[in-house]
């Protein structure tokens, strides 16, 4: 590893810098990763990049003695057939990928017998309080997966699983979970409206009620399901509410065939 003085992830070569790269960017660099350490390649950089952080227009202008620990690749998936080519000379590099649906076996088409470690971040990401999922191929150490998993703890919560096959189903679940939440404000809206509340007095009251519910989850040690009980009076108005939420035909079913749909349209994606 490239690791220079007090910087523990090494040299990081970042492939794309949009909404998702560059809050991973931000993230390394709050950690304390030296920005010297960090190159971009992104012909579209918009902006003043960050003191230290060096930017590229292509593969070809990275640096010849610039030898990264990690390829971070945050292009959209249908510009990977296109991209990756240029990165097939970072041998020593694992290459982590952050394009949803494109498998491991659709990079090694491009890139050989490479070390290579699927991601599936969400956006929460942006301020850091993303959900992270990971799988490597048999060619990661623990000392790579290890670098991997301090990268994407940048941005919020990291967990691995325990085949890519699963990444479908993370996909399903919190890849596209955050547009689940948001949906759910909106519904919440709705039914505030069609109460009797003004439009602007049913959003307030439903934003803050899931950003209040979210940081309370977060900060409580106790399961969701007891978070829930908690707000429950036997018989009372929640009660109620729940007794329709958790019919058969209800939010838990709804939910099974919402994430289900989600998970057989990255299986279609992922080819």
């Amino acid at each position: 590893m490239n690791a220079a003085p007090g910087n523990v992830a090494g040299e990081i070569l970042l492939v794309g810098c949009g909404k998702m790269g560059g809050a991973l960017l931000a993230g390394w660099l709050d950690q304390g990763i030296a920005p010297t350490c960090i190159v971009i390649v992104d012909p579209h950089f918009a902006g003043d990049p960050p003191p230290g952080v060096r930017i590229c227009a292509e593969a070809a202008q990275v640096p010849a003695d610039f030898r990264p620990d990690i390829v971070l690749l945050a292009v959209k998936p249908q510009s990977m057939d296109q991209v990756l080519p240029s990165y097939a000379g970072f041998k020593d590099a694992i290459f982590l990928s952050i394009a949803a649906g494109r498998t491991i076996a659709s990079l090694e088409r491009h890139l050989g017998a490479a070390a290579i470690v699927r991601a599936m971040p969400n956006t929460p990401a942006a301020v850091r309080r993303g959900a992270t999922a990971l799988y490597a191929n048999d060619r990661v150490d623990s000392s790579g997966r290890d670098l991997c998993e301090q990268l994407m703890r940048a941005v919020g919560t990291v967990a691995w699983t325990r085949s890519e096959a699963e990444m479908d189903a993370v996909t399903a679940l919190s890849g596209s979970g955050p547009a689940y939440v948001f949906l759910l404000v909106e519904a919440l809206t709705a039914a505030g409206e069609a109460m009797g509340l003004e439009r602007k007095l049913a959003e307030t009251l439903a934003r803050a009620t899931v950003e209040g519910s979210g940081e309370l989850l977060r900060q409580s040690p106790l399961a969701a399901a007891n978070l829930r009980e908690n707000v429950t009076s036997p018989n009372g108005t929640t009660f109620a509410a729940l007794q329709v939420l958790s019919a058969p035909d209800g939010l838990f079913d709804l939910m099974r065939r919402a994430t289900a749909a989600a998970a057989r349209r990255a299986k279609e994606l992922a080819g």
